[in-house]
């Protein structure tokens, strides 16, 4: 009885990470990987971003015109590309994927030494931009806490660090263990990442649109099903 108790819960861990990476998907892994590690980042915070900014369509191009993976901004890619010593830089190299993780991941970085390594403060400026972020703190418009998302003058930017994070810990527990496993280091403990309780539910709101996935946990806290919520719920 125990081993078939056993048994129906891995199948059914299988299912969510099955059904997880359909609707979560990591292409340009190995990129990502490459240049996170380079520049002292987390590869699954970086996937977080693509999926965030471009669900991972390289040719993807904003109203405002950030290209890309990463979507950057083709004055930013200027800056960047100079400050990176890339001397035959050119815009459309935003819509290649190898160029545009490997100058978006040097911008990130660049960013966390600006704002202190502090992640939500990063992803503010990734968004917002570094001068209205370091703005709003000066100004007292903002403390930076990410309990006070609230308090950011821009409704997108506060959108962008909720989908963000919520995308981190997601691909923090689909794609943790293999590549952990690929790299030939510890696998993560994953019982925590989804603190949910009993049920729980992560709605998200893209354009009036909820999604959401709903997370069931057994007595040991380990998620065991997995349901994703469409507009219709």
């Amino acid at each position: 009885m125990r081993l078939l108790i056993v048994t129906l819960i891995l199948l059914a861990m299988w299912n969510i990470d099955h059904l997880g990476r359909i609707f979560y998907p990591f292409p340009y892994r190995e990129t990502v990987m490459n240049y996170a590690a380079g520049n002292g980042l987390d590869p699954f915070l970086v996937a977080a971003i693509i999926k965030t900014e471009s669900n991972f369509n390289p040719r993807a191009t904003s109203r405002r015109g950030a290209r890309g993976l990463m979507q950057v901004m083709p004055e930013t890619g200027t800056w960047a590309a100079e400050k990176m010593g890339l001397t035959h830089y050119h815009p459309d190299l935003l819509y290649d994927p190898e160029f545009n993780i490997r100058l978006g991941t040097w911008y990130l970085a660049d960013l966390y030494r600006t704002f202190n390594r502090d992640t939500t403060l990063v992803l503010a400026a990734y968004n917002g931009g570094r001068g209205n972020v370091q703005k709003w703190l000066e100004q007292q418009h903002w403390t930076g806490e990410k309990s006070k998302l609230d308090q950011i003058p821009f409704p997108e930017t506060r959108q962008f660090i909720r989908k963000v994070l919520w995308n981190y810990r997601v691909y923090s527990y689909l794609y943790g263990e293999t590549t952990a496993k690929s790299m030939g280091d510890a696998p993560p403990d994953r019982t925590g990442i989804f603190n949910t309780g009993t049920t729980g539910a992560f709605p998200l709101k893209d354009a009036g649109e909820t999604r959401g996935i709903i997370m069931k946990k057994n007595g040991c806290g380990r998620a065991f099903s997995l349901h994703v919520r469409g507009e219709n719920g």
